[in-house]
């Protein structure tokens, strides 16, 4: 009897704790939602998809760069800006990063209005491609003193491509999944108006 009576309370306390784990999470098919909010969770999710995307990415970029894989680090975001010194040394590649990642923020929203309903690895992997192609030759067009790609070596070529799919990939994942899932879960139960 005091076996079964430990077991039952055991079982009661596990439950307690799944209860409070469920309650802290936030749930985008909460019918008690509103379309709006749900929404406005989404576009909130994005963001940091994106920010996140770009911090991550560009600091193995800065990595890559510290092992010698690639001859730029993030700080090439600075270069046509700033004229210090300080932008080639840990800061300057600190602030890039942020900078980046701060960008990113807008490469997503760009992926969820383009890309969204892409249910493939592919169309990340198109999107980071072509924001590469925008950065080293776009970038370089639009600011002579910055090189295009054509002047970096392979492996810096190979290295920032690579990232650049990896970071589009990411993002495109994650917002396809977002995206159907909403959407799946919006067929399923209906908005509460």
């Amino acid at each position: 009897m005091g076996i079964m009576m430990g077991e039952v309370i055991m079982m009661t306390r596990g439950q307690d704790r799944r209860d409070k784990r469920d309650r802290n999470t936030f749930d985008l098919t909460e019918p008690s939602l509103s379309r709006k909010e749900r929404r406005r969770s989404f576009f909130e999710r994005i963001m940091v998809t994106g920010f996140v995307g770009g911090v991550l990415w560009s600091s193995l970029g800065w990595l890559a760069h510290f092992l010698s894989f690639a001859e730029i680090s993030p700080n090439l975001i600075l270069q046509p800006f700033v004229q210090a010194g300080w932008k080639d040394g840990r800061w300057g590649n600190l602030l890039s990063i942020l900078l980046i990642g701060l960008l990113s923020i807008l490469a997503a929203f760009l992926y969820y209005a383009v890309f969204k309903k892409v249910k493939s690895m592919w169309g990340g992997f198109f999107y980071g491609v072509l924001l590469w192609i925008l950065v080293f030759y776009g970038f370089a067009f639009l600011f002579p003193a910055v090189k295009n790609a054509g002047e970096y070596t392979r492996d810096t070529n190979v290295t920032t491509i690579c990232l650049y799919i990896l970071f589009g990939v990411f993002v495109g994942y994650s917002i396809s999944f977002e995206e159907n899932e909403l959407g799946t879960n919006q067929k399923a139960k209906p908005a509460n108006h």
